[in-house]
């Protein structure tokens, strides 16, 4: 099944989102709360205005006494003044002794409806509908002079449904214009808020290649995006970094090629020049089958460290002495310092520890050969062993030879890396062995230095020890 592309909200519509629905709720929850609070008040409001009625109601009954006219007149004044109120008495045989005019059937119906209530409190009341008219009232039972009455009191709510009405209608277009406002204000603020971020993709879009060296200033901008900057200004550097090491490399692969490339045509050029011996031709064809040796060397040097880029070479953990290595090492090397009369010496040994034999031995066999290139004939080159530390340990070679400036030692392990530059490389070397030290090491966790004082040059890889 193919998956559903998604494709990521913009920030703006996220916080509008996230604003609008706040909002939303927030408008809800008031009107809500205000509805609320004004029919609680209009029920307080009720609840005094029947609490008048009854007081008013008991007290000419009690004026009254038994006398039917008396009774009938003292009730037609107990609440004159007030408008839309109403109220019914009734004796023990359920008899209407009295119902103010207008009150129709509604009253009838409350009779029937309505529980007797003893406190009259806004949560007491009670609600009906009649026709077209809601009441809201109370049921009170109470006895004057021995004889037991019934009250009906109730208010008409017309007035206040209509004004909830109206109320609620003004409170949604109010409310509903606020939210319209304040989304328009919230959408000017996030488009505001967002100018730093298209100030600063427009600076990141002006960085082309040949502007590398330029930086962000994280001083410049909102606190929020200086992580940003600062990642992107480390980015940066690292390319830049990259990119000079790779135009640096462009430059000393030409360099390196160029002149094995040379040699063959102007070896082959002076072959075909005229007419030589068969001894003549054959001197040439082992000359030029050293370049092309050294030009296989050099491109399968160059592949094995692409594929270390890469992670392609997993060394292959097998138990390992150094010591043992090194000693073979001075066997293979033997013929070669004999000839250059430079001695080889081990000092100090090393724990048995895990890791791949041929890259190790490769990597040792590179720091011999670099050494004895560049050794004085009737010097020493010396190999020592070591405990760096309880987790680690060290392999040394060091040869005599002149002190290497302090700044250019950083640089020693990098491809092609010469220290005078305009020199031209001797012997075998193509610039790729202490690269390939590097990335051996590396490969097994260590790490790489390289030091040197006067007459005395040194390079180093640490190995954790595994066992």
């Amino acid at each position: 099944m193919k998956p559903i592309s998604r494709y990521p909200l913009p920030l703006a519509a996220r916080v509008m989102l996230f604003v609008g629905l706040t909002i939303g709720l927030s408008f809800m929850l008031i009107g809500t709360l205000v509805l609320n609070a004004v029919e609680h008040h209009f029920s307080e409001q009720d609840a005094s205005e029947l609490v008048v009625m009854s007081s008013a109601v008991t007290n000419a009954l009690e004026n009254a006494g038994n006398q039917p006219d008396r009774l009938r007149a003292a009730l037609s004044n107990a609440i004159s003044g007030h408008h839309g109120v109403y109220f019914q008495v009734r004796n023990n045989n359920e008899e209407i002794l009295y119902q103010t005019v207008g009150a129709g059937s509604g009253l009838a119906q409350a009779g029937r409806i309505l529980t007797p209530t003893d406190v009259i409190q806004p949560g007491n009341l009670q609600t009906w509908r009649e026709g077209t008219k809601t009441y809201r009232g109370v049921l009170s039972q109470l006895e004057v002079s021995g004889q037991n009455y019934t009250i009906i009191s109730a208010i008409d709510m017309s007035f206040h449904l209509q004004f909830l009405r109206d109320f609620r209608q003004s409170l949604l277009i109010i409310m509903s214009l606020a939210g319209v406002i304040t989304l328009l204000a919230a959408g000017y603020g996030v488009h505001q808020a967002h100018a730093p971020l298209r100030g600063l993709s427009a600076k990141m879009g002006d960085i082309q290649a040949d502007k590398l060296h330029v930086r962000l200033d994280p001083s410049a901008i909102p606190s929020e995006l200086k992580d940003l900057v600062t990642s992107f200004n480390h980015m940066i550097g690292r390319l830049e970094d990259s990119f000079t090491r790779l135009s640096h490399f462009s430059a000393d692969i030409a360099h390196e090629l160029r002149t094995p490339l040379t040699n063959l045509i102007t070896q082959t050029q002076v072959g075909l020049g005229k007419a030589r011996t068969l001894e003549k031709y054959r001197e040439l064809l082992y000359s030029n089958l050293e370049e092309q040796e050294r030009l296989a060397k050099m491109v399968n040097d160059m592949l094995w460290l692409a594929k270390s880029d890469h992670g392609l070479l997993k060394p292959e953990q097998v138990p390992l002495n150094l010591t043992n290595a090194v000693n073979e090492l001075f066997d293979f090397f033997e013929a070669l310092a004999e000839e250059r009369n430079i001695r080889l010496t081990l000092e100090g040994c090393a724990p048995m520890t895990m890791g791949d034999r041929a890259m190790l031995r490769r990597a040792i066999s590179n720091l011999l050969s670099n050494a004895i290139r560049y050794t004085p004939p009737g010097k020493e080159v010396k190999v020592l062993l070591d405990n760096a530390s309880h987790h680690e340990m060290s392999l040394s070679v060091q040869n005599p030879g002149p002190m290497i400036p302090a700044e250019y030692l950083s640089h020693l392990f990098d491809r092609f890396y010469r220290v005078e530059p305009s020199r031209v490389r001797q012997g075998e070397g193509a610039g790729l062995g202490l690269a390939i030290v590097r990335s051996i090491v590396e490969a097994h966790g260590g790490h790489v230095e390289a030091t040197s004082v006067r007459d005395k040059t040194s390079f180093t890889f640490f190995l954790p020890v595994k066992s």
